[in-house]
């Protein structure tokens, strides 16, 4: 099932996509909300998308499906390309930075560059979003732990990144975790290690991989973090990006207003969006 965040008339609703259109879901509240019910919700739901109808969704607005995520957590170095374009070692351990919540997007509205900054990259992402979550889980229970899928660009102002040792502030400026275009649940996506993922700049493809090459695949992330920190409904991982970014290529190539951005992934659709200066 393929389960969205849009807003029409005025309002904030989450529906489920069926085809070119989308059925408003009946359920109150947020993604969150509906994330953390979906085994009560799920049969009406089914049933709800199997009847069909609902409106064009040239018609809505998508929004990130999870607009206020409690957490985002964003694996770095995870792609051995990335890795060797980077000219850093393969981590021994799991290398993770946060997001802030104001980072989210919608899939499709623009990218800021943040005012008196020259540095900002892309970095296609398969984002794993959390369903019943959980603490100290294994990689046997991590598949039960994900709720689904989304297509995600760990927008990144290199500048900034590298001007301390923490990444954080370089990957939370506002608009740079754009997510979307909606939620394909796990039972549809099946093993999401072997997904293609591409992102394009003006429609030059500039990186091309396949989830199957993560060093530390999804399910050992989930038990690596759940050590630490209950996962909770709603809760977004970006599981890191393959090579190719703005940064390592000679000479480098950073973003600049007006261009294009569009991520895709296999199975989820893609997002894409126009890099705006702030303001």
């Amino acid at each position: 099932m393929k389960l969205a965040t849009y807003t029409a008339n005025g309002q904030t609703r989450t529906g489920i996509v069926v085809g070119d259109h989308i059925i408003d879901s009946g359920v109150d509240g947020t993604m969150i909300d509906l994330i953390r019910d979906w085994e009560t919700l799920k049969p009406g739901l089914e049933a709800k998308a199997a009847a069909g109808g609902g409106v064009p969704l040239a018609s809505v607005k998508l929004e990130a499906p999870v607009q206020r995520p409690g957490k985002i957590f964003a694996i770095g170095l995870n792609y051995a390309d990335h890795i060797e374009e980077s000219k850093m070692e393969t981590p021994q351990r799991q290398v993770w930075f946060t997001k802030a919540q104001t980072s989210v997007n919608a899939p499709y509205d623009d990218i800021e560059i943040a005012t008196g900054t020259m540095t900002n990259d892309y970095e296609v992402e398969l984002v794993a979003v959390i369903g019943k979550g959980g603490k100290h889980l294994s990689t046997d229970d991590a598949p039960a732990a994900i709720f689904g899928y989304c297509v995600g660009n760990d927008v990144t102002e290199r500048m900034w990144q590298h001007a301390g040792p923490q990444w954080s502030l370089g990957k939370s400026f506002d608009t740079h975790a754009p997510m979307g275009p909606w939620i394909v649940t796990a039972d549809e996506v099946g093993d999401p290690h072997n997904l293609g993922l591409r992102c394009f700049v003006n429609g030059e493809k500039r990186q091309d991989s396949n989830s199957k090459h993560l060093v530390f695949n999804i399910w050992q992330q989930i038990e690596h973090l759940s050590v630490g920190m209950t996962l909770e409904p709603g809760d977004c991982l970006f599981t890191g990006t393959p090579g190719g970014v703005g940064a390592a290529m000679d000479p480098r190539q950073f973003l600049k207003a007006g261009d294009v951005v569009r991520c895709e992934i296999d199975g989820l659709g893609h997002i894409e969006a126009k890099m705006a200066a702030e303001g």
